[in-house]
């Protein structure tokens, strides 16, 4: 049942950091979930840089960290897009 509740929050949080960089139209539910799972490592990674707590649960928190993980990502795939 983890890994279940892990996909529903990386899928939320995926979704709500693609309306906030407005990809939501050109990605689909495997690439939010996708980018809300890796947006949490990200964001995890970007709090403890800066001396705060990552991914702590299921919790607004971490729902938090995770959105911004996930728009760093989607930014820097913005970024290196545009390079090529």
């Amino acid at each position: 049942m983890g890994i279940l509740l892990w996909i529903v929050f990386g899928a939320l949080a995926g979704w709500i950091a693609s309306i906030v960089m407005k990809t939501n139209y050109s990605q689909g539910t495997l690439t939010d979930i996708v980018l809300g799972v890796v947006g949490a490592i990200v964001g995890g990674f970007l709090m403890g840089m800066v001396g705060q707590a990552g991914v702590t649960g299921f919790n607004l928190y971490s729902l938090i960290v995770a959105v911004i993980g996930a728009i760093v990502v989607i930014y820097i795939g913005r970024v290196i897009r545009k390079g090529r």
